[in-house]
Order: structure tokens, then C-alpha cells, then sequence
């Protein structure tokens, strides 16, 4: 799928720190889906769970959408990486992880690094390439 003179799109999930800080949840350059690092927020409620594996639920659910919205899925995804303010925490996300990309198998990180609201626990930042993919979650 070539997308040739496509012009460049924004995908805004109604984050209040989208806004604050001055960038999209996700953008579109032709067949390349770039989303943001995405932490567990509920963006209706602006409201984050204290669990981490809760947090790694949301945060699949903001990436899915923003995902949905640009015309492709989890099964598109190509590289994924997990920040985390504390190591002890990516464990326990592991089955959440493996549902959404056990099947996908993307190129993946995990890095240990301080997030921007101390109640943050996890992030999760994906590429996909529209059209590569077929398995859905």
C-alpha cells in the first residue's frame, strides 16, 4: 500500500496533555502510524488506576483507538516499547501484553526511565505500517 501525496494526519484522543504540551496521540505519514507514548489514563475521566496491570489495560485500550482511528490495528504493528519508572512493574503486565501482541510478535523494548506524573506506572509507544498486518484484538 503506497499513499503517495498523503497528507499528513493528527489523531487527538481528547488527553488534556495533548493540548498542555503540544503534540497528537498518533500520526499518520502515509501508510506509517506513529503513536505517542501512551500511559493508562482514561481520557473520558482523566482518572488512572494505582494497579500497573490496569494501567497496561488502558493503555492498549488509548493505543487501540488511536490505532482504529488512523485504519489499522494491533495486528499492524511493527515496533512497540514499554517504559517503566520500575522494573518489578513489566512482569506482571505480561499477559496483557501477550493478548494484544503474542500473535503480532512486533519488535519490542522495555526501558526503565522516570514518566511525566509520578502516578504513571507504564507507557506504551507503537509504529505500524496500515496494510502489514491481519491478526485483530
Amino acid at each position: 500500500m503506497t499513499n503517495q501525496g498523503t497528507v499528513r494526519q493528527a489523531i487527538l484522543s481528547g488527553s488534556t496533555f495533548e493540548e498542555q504540551i503540544g503534540y497528537a496521540r498518533a500520526v499518520v505519514d502515509g501508510d506509517w502510524v506513529h503513536v505517542s507514548g501512551t500511559t493508562g489514563f482514561d481520557y473520558a475521566t482523566m482518572t488512572i488506576s494505582e494497579d500497573v496491570v490496569e494501567q497496561a489495560e488502558q493503555c492498549l485500550r488509548n493505543v487501540g483507538a488511536a490505532l482504529a482511528e488512523a485504519g489499522c490495528s494491533f495486528g499492524d504493528v511493527v515496533r512497540v516499547r514499554y517504559l517503566l519508572p520500575d522494573r518489578e512493574d513489566f512482569e506482571p503486565c505480561w499477559p496483557v501484553l501477550r493478548r494484544y501482541f503474542g500473535e503480532v510478535r512486533p519488535a519490542a523494548t522495555m526501558m526503565m526511565c522516570g514518566l511525566a506524573d509520578p502516578r504513571m506506572k507504564i507507557e506504551v509507544e507503537v509504529y505500524a505500517r496500515r496494510g502489514s498486518g491481519g491478526t485483530d484484538v
